[in-house]
């Protein structure tokens, strides 16, 4: 059958044409990494055609060997990825290669930075590896023609990188991939087999499909020959493979362009037989925090490769994690809804957070420097897991790190067990504030009370604290305690004579404290004298369970309906401005000081005032009734 002539040029989507350039001027020092997202990609195509032909072997068409070939041509200035995998139709090519079908486009360009070594990182991340083809090439030509379709239906797509592709329709007798480099001047280098040869060497000597290039032996003029290992890496004994490869491994299943972290690599027999090979990156994705993101590690059964970012593997607060996961049980045609209800997932998901955990834990222990690292990149991630995995909640506590009275500095490197281990001989719980900056908890007034009797607080200011502290109320037996929610109770800490000079200050402000309920009326529960305060006037605390004010108000400006709730007001009797209010006897002023020290109290716990105007005009006319004016 002829093929119809349907030839078409079309613009690149605007986000294309940035990455295109954005490649070629951020990636030239590192330019031999074109060959290395090729090779991925061709990996990638041969795993998804051995998949979908588990339940469709017509798919192999009389060729199920799967293999890459690597051709360069030194008088047409020409190198050459072919692979023999799935294919592309004419709408898959200008889906995957046109646009950026990805949420997270806007995010990435955002987090660019202009700093090369950094963006080369962001590049890799995003997975778009294909486009550093024009690092080296002024023209590149793909041709493909899907498995299963007739060879009418090939296609051709050409470009050169300039903002314009052409899109046709061509006759393809094999099905898969070919993409052809046309170099740019000052690139001879790549028309040299030894140098392909070793760059195949040094990133894709792990996959597991023989790469091939021209024989290089005399007689064998015209064969291709197996230039790489050509077996699973994870696979391998762990003695026979060295720190090299696994870094290599983990930048071709990550598209990271640096080391990772640290790895953890386990194979397990027994009543289930599997591998796990399991990677901590050196730095956080720019899309870790899109819900849309596509997380998880990669699953083989028998070697064979059956889907990415698999993440009923791993829980959502390790989603950063990278990796494979290959079991000798599961049914090479198990689907995603199989995987939510089966039994040897859980346990393979079970041992496999275990050691990850295991591996935070040992770094933690022994590597604290490159610990504070991954706590920079991924501690708010971490922070989620004692909501999400009550089984592990205890080890998950004991690697969380927080900021905290103990020192002045703003680096988040106080465990749960640091705290434990500094406090007081009569303490009995674990103190801590949550805020919405680092200096609002540093600076809150519901801390004076602990500094005056040498109590560590943990100072919580990320956005997940709130959350997670509702999950995570206990470690080692000790009870996590607001110190700006509930009755405060210091239990031992604070001395008798304190306690009852608080009662008898309650007794004895009876008539003030009733006043001043009655002139905030609605908007507090209660006012009552405080002993958290030494120099500030005033406090609002909330019950035990209620939300933090400044949780409510982001809450609130997202939109969303908060929960009422009432605080409760406390006063420092000794304040210079309370002792001020129990003395004047104009109602109104009365009114407008009791006003003025609840709205403070509120702003300084990060709450909203319902009438901003209200308080600056109460304010203002007490500031000039104090100047005398």
């Amino acid at each position: 059958m002829t093929v119809a002539a349907h030839k078409e040029t079309l613009e690149f989507q605007t986000e294309v044409r940035q990455l295109l350039d954005l490649m070629i001027h951020s990636l030239y020092s590192n330019k031999e990494i074109f060959l290395r997202e090729l090779v991925s990609n061709a990996s990638d195509a041969c795993d998804k055609l051995r998949f979908e032909a588990l339940t469709d072997d017509a798919l192999f068409e009389s060729d199920p060997d799967l293999k890459i070939r690597v051709d360069f041509d030194p008088d047409q200035r020409t190198v050459t990825v072919t692979d023999n995998g799935i294919g592309m139709s004419r709408a898959e090519v200008m889906e995957n290669i046109g646009t950026i079908a990805r949420s997270g486009t806007r995010k990435f360009f955002e987090a660019l930075t202009g700093d090369q070594a950094k963006d080369a990182r962001l590049i890799g991340q995003f997975g778009v590896g294909f486009y550093s083809a024009f690092i080296i090439a002024d023209k590149v030509t793909l041709t493909t023609r899907r498995a299963g379709a007739g060879a009418e239906h090939g296609v051709r797509w050409e470009s050169d990188g300039q903002g314009r592709y052409t899109l046709e329709t061509c006759d393809r007798p094999e099905r898969g991939t070919q993409v052809v480099l046309h170099l740019r001047e000052g690139q001879d280098e790549f028309l040299d087999s030894f140098r392909l040869r070793s760059i195949i060497h040094k990133y894709s000597d792990h996959i597991s499909l023989p790469i091939q290039m021209p024989s290089q032996e005399e007689g064998k003029s015209g064969e291709y020959e197996t230039v790489n290992r050509a077996t699973a890496l994870w696979a391998q004994p762990k003695k026979d493979i060295s720190d090299d490869e696994y870094k290599a491994f983990y930048k071709h299943v990550s598209h990271d362009f640096e080391d990772p972290l640290a790895w953890a690599h386990n194979h397990v027999e027994g009543r289930q037989s599997y591998t796990t090979l399991l990677y901590l990156p050196a730095r956080a994705p720019f899309d870790l925090w899109d819900r849309d993101g596509r997380h998880g590690v990669k699953l083989y059964v028998r070697r064979v490769f059956i889907m990415d970012d698999a993440e009923q593997l791993m829980p959502h607060y390790l989603r950063f994690v990278r990796g494979v996961v290959d079991s000798d049980d599961l049914p090479l045609n198990i689907s995603r809804e199989i995987l939510q209800h089966n039994r040897l997932i859980d346990t393979m998901r079970s041992a496999s957070v275990k050691r990850v955990l295991d591996l935070l834990h040992t770094m933690a222990e022994k590597e604290p420097e490159k610990y504070a690292a991954f706590w920079g990149e991924f501690g708010r991630v971490l922070k989620e897991g004692p909501a999400e995995d009550f089984a592990n909640r205890e080890r998950i506590a004991g690697l969380l790190r927080f900021a905290s009275t103990h020192s002045e500095g703003d680096a988040q490197d106080v465990s749960l067990s640091d705290y434990v281990g500094r406090m007081k001989p009569q303490q009995d719980k674990i103190y801590y504030i949550t805020a919405d900056s680092l200096a609002a908890a540093r600076h809150s007034p519901h801390l004076e009370v602990f500094r005056k009797n040498g109590v560590e607080v943990l100072l919580l200011h990320d956005r997940v604290d709130e959350w997670m502290v509702s999950h995570l109320t206990e470690f080692e037996g000790k009870s996590l305690v607001s110190v700006a929610k509930g009755a405060l109770d210091l239990g031992e800490i604070e001395d008798e004579e304190s306690k009852k000079e608080a009662e008898k200050a309650q007794d004895e402000y009876k008539d003030l404290l009733n006043r001043m309920q009655e002139a905030l009326g609605d908007k507090v529960k209660e006012v009552r004298v405080s002993h958290r305060l030494t120099d500030s006037p005033s406090c609002i605390v909330l019950e035990e369970h209620d939300m933090a004010m400044h949780l409510q108000r982001l809450l609130k400006e997202a939109g969303h309906q908060v929960p009422a709730s009432k605080p409760v007001l406390e006063i420092n009797i000794e304040h210079p401005l309370v002792t001020r209010l129990s003395d004047e006897a104009d109602d109104t002023r009365f009114a407008d000081w009791c006003h003025v020290l609840f709205d403070q109290a509120m702003l300084a716990e990060g709450g909203q005032l319902e009438d901003p105007a209200s308080f600056v005009g109460r304010l203002n006319e007490l500031l000039l009734l104090l100047s005398g004016r």
